[in-house]
């Protein structure tokens, strides 16, 4: 799978559970009726539970000067997790997840379903609110390294 190239996102929650995020290249679009996402999560961290617990996720899309965080999200440095949010600026939209202050773009949503698939979970989630976006150019993740797209 290092072969794959995909976009960096930091997928987050808040909510009765705590609050977490998470580094991820595994987020793709679904539908556009409703608006959905599908984003995978390694079910060997016991915290990534909190995303269904929650019934809520905000999908952060990282900018190329954005690895820092990148890293941060992926547990390199084994920073607490409000000092990887400590990080950047983070505001809330409709289901209060953590919304990246400057991320190329922001999906605010709901989670609709869940399932254990090998490794991961699956989560699907309806998207109810929309960050404005950075025109900056993207960050993505292939052959284990993080590289920017130019336009």
């Amino acid at each position: 799978m290092a072969r794959l190239a995909g976009a960096v996102n930091i997928v987050t929650t808040s909510g009765a559970s705590g609050r977490r995020g998470v580094t991820v290249s595994a987020a793709v679009s679904v539908s556009d009726n409703p608006p959905t996402i599908l984003v995978c999560l390694n079910r060997n961290r016991a915290e990534n539970a909190m995303f269904a617990e929650n019934g809520v996720l905000a999908l952060n899309t990282l900018c190329e000067d954005e690895v820092d965080l990148a890293r941060a999200f992926a547990g390199e440095g084994h920073l607490a997790m409000e000092q990887r949010f400590a990080m950047g600026e983070w505001y809330g939209l409709s289901t209060g997840s953590p919304i990246l202050r400057g991320a190329r773009m922001a999906l605010d949503c709901v989670v609709r379903d869940v399932q254990a698939v090998a490794t991961h979970w699956v989560i699907m989630a309806e998207v109810v609110a929309v960050a404005p976006f950075n025109d900056d150019p993207a960050l993505l993740y292939i052959d284990r390294a993080y590289h920017s797209l130019e336009k």
